[in-house]
């Protein structure tokens, strides 16, 4: 079975210092790497997983590995890791941009039970019911090279605005060294969906500049008000085209057949989806 690109080179160097034991109790665990290649083919070709080749193993073994890391917390300390040591070495862009994107759930993702024994779980299991069907929304933060800080999951018809805050801080990228994660970005950039007062309020109170675009009613309803309307907020249009960085991250995410489409029945494991990918990203860029 050939390997993916990002495990045979520099990809797979980065991260195989990360990743756990291999020896445990109730015998060897089986080939860390395999494993990991097993799960790059599922979410890259979106197959269920009683699909994958058998030159991978067992299906379970693959799955019951990708939960345990899910649930243990690994696939996100691993692409903690890597941002740590990006930031160490200064290739973290700070003018970061957010936004969200809806994929759309096949029915496979419907039908979990719903009461479930799983940490952060949401209720809803991170589905909505909209006109084009069942959709889940992914919010995202993105730094100036175009890859993912954070990733957040909501019902697909919830507005965006309502989980600005949520996201933002979810940026947590840890010291190699002594000393606090750093969770402030130097600008965030965001549509016109984001702006509110809540938002800028938010961004100011923590020292970050915003550079969000107001809408049209806004506008309108702030001249209409006169002096009492005050005076608009700062935007520079040519800063702005920065912005298509978390687009463009996006666009890479859904290369992924098994992002763009979610068949996952539980959020957890498809924002664990997720982070495979922006580890995949991390590790090749």
């Amino acid at each position: 079975m050939e390997r993916h690109g990002w495990l045979t080179g520099p990809g797979w160097e980065r991260i195989r210092d990360l990743l756990p034991p291999r020896s445990g109790r109730g015998g060897r665990w089986s080939d860390h790497r395999t494993v990991i290649d097993a799960v790059v083919w599922k979410y890259r070709t979106g197959a269920p997983w009683r699909d994958l080749p058998d030159a991978f193993g067992p299906w379970q073994t693959v799955y019951n590995r990708f939960r345990r890391w899910t649930r243990d917390g690994t696939w996100h300390t691993i692409w903690k890791a890597l941002q740590a040591r990006a930031d160490a070495a200064g290739e973290i862009d700070w003018m970061v941009s957010v936004d969200s994107t809806t994929v759309r759930a096949h029915q496979h993702a419907a039908g979990a039970r719903t009461r479930q024994a799983v940490t952060d779980e949401p209720g809803d299991h991170a589905l909505g019911r909209s006109r084009g069907g069942l959709t889940t929304k992914v919010h995202l933060v993105a730094d100036g090279r175009c890859r993912p800080l954070a990733v957040l999951l909501s019902a697909g018809q919830r507005n965006d605005a309502l989980f600005f805050e949520a996201v933002m801080a979810r940026v947590r990228v840890p010291r190699t060294g002594p000393g606090r994660p750093r969770t402030r970005p130097d600008q965030v950039s965001a549509d016109r969906a984001y702006s509110s007062r809540a938002i800028r309020t938010h961004l100011r109170a923590r020292g970050i500049r915003a550079l969000i675009p107001e809408p049209s009613d806004q506008v309108a309803n702030r001249k209409r008000r006169g002096r009492a309307g005050g005076r608009p907020p700062a935007f520079d249009s040519e800063d702005y085209k920065i912005r298509n960085t978390v687009e463009r991250c996006i666009a890479r995410l859904k290369q992924w057949r098994g992002i763009a489409m979610r068949t996952d029945k539980l959020a957890v494991h498809y924002e664990a989806a997720l982070t495979v990918a922006a580890i995949a990203i991390w590790a090749t860029t």
